[in-house]
């Protein structure tokens, strides 16, 4: 098990804290924001993000999916510490380019929103290992792709690409990293 020691400043006492615990109540979350590395709302029909997320500076995980939004508010930006986050199963239509700011996210989970574009801010998530993108409506995959040297899957199953698209995704996305695409669509764009 992980634990996080923090100092109070009035009394000098070390507080140590669960960064296993994952807080599923934003109320209870709130009680200690320094405390909270896990944070699940997902399934709650949110249709925009709690603005209170942002105060949470030690988030490690942040998992929305399954709810009602539209968009990811800029204040993304703020959640530096932030590896893993999963927006799957939303109603997103892009990105904030500011979400170039989370330089240690490993992991993005996007599957089943309507995302149509990705901003070039994308190639500045230089650790990410898992790019989920399944299930999308995107048109291309932006050149900075390219930039995400980490890379290890890259999911675009469920997106109609054609056969010209996908080997120029294949071409510019590191060659370490798997890519799973449905058969091309033979369309023409």
């Amino acid at each position: 098990m992980l634990f996080a020691q923090s100092s109070d400043p009035v009394s000098g006492n070390v507080a140590i804290g669960d960064t296993n615990k994952v807080y599923r109540n934003l109320t209870e979350a709130l009680l200690s924001p320094d405390q909270v590395y896990r944070l699940d709302l997902s399934r709650r029909r949110l249709d925009s993000v709690p603005m209170e997320i942002f105060q949470f500076r030690n988030l490690r995980e942040l998992n929305l999916s399954r709810n009602k939004l539209e968009f990811l508010p800029v204040e993304i930006s703020s959640l530096v510490k932030l590896e893993r986050l999963d927006l799957a199963n939303n109603k997103l239509k892009t990105l904030p380019n500011e979400i170039s700011s989370l330089k240690e996210l490993r992991y993005l989970g996007l599957n089943r929103n309507v995302i149509d574009t990705l901003p070039p801010g994308i190639g500045g998530l230089i650790r990410l290992e898992v790019f989920e993108l399944w299930d999308n409506e995107l048109g291309d995959i932006p050149d900075e792709i390219a930039e995400l040297k980490n890379l290890k899957v890259l999911e675009l199953r469920g997106i109609l690409f054609s056969e010209e698209q996908q080997a120029r995704i294949d071409e510019i996305v590191v060659r370490s990293a798997k890519i799973h695409m449905s058969p091309s669509c033979h369309c023409n764009y």
